[in-house]
């Protein structure tokens, strides 16, 4: 009996992270669908505490025709996704910074066939108060 409960789960571990995808589906302001891909809290910065939210949106493309849609859906992503989880992670952070992009990729790591972009935000009365670099 031991090996089908190991077997259960294992097959329940390995539906998690499928589930866990579903579950962060969300729907942009601009009608992209992203999803969360991770979260940072321990990169060190000589600003103090940040919390690095990182979101994935197949089909994303960036540029200046589309910096009106693009910064709608950072915000949107702040103060609905990563704002409402802040409290439970840890120590507040004095800066939020939200990032876009069209794949996964290492933070960090410069890679020329990512389109990304990102923003800083200041939490102020439970809202994100965009800041500039």
């Amino acid at each position: 009996m031991r090996p089908l409960a190991g077997m259960a789960a294992s097959v329940l571990l390995a539906q998690a992270p499928a589930a866990a995808a579903q579950e962060e589906a969300l729907r942009l302001p601009s009608g992209l669908e992203a999803r969360f891909f991770e979260v940072l809290t321990n990169r060190p910065s000589g600003g103090g505490l940040i919390y690095r939210f990182r979101y994935v949106a197949d089909g994303f493309t960036a540029g200046a025709e589309r910096f009106d849609a693009i910064s709608g859906d950072l915000v949107w992503l702040c103060e609905t996704h990563a704002l409402p989880r802040i409290s439970n992670i840890g120590p507040q952070p004095g800066q939020v910074v939200v990032s876009l992009a069209d794949r996964e990729s290492e933070f960090g790591v410069y890679d020329e066939t990512v389109t990304q972009v990102f923003e800083a935000y200041r939490i102020e009365d439970d809202r994100c108060t965009w800041e500039m670099f």
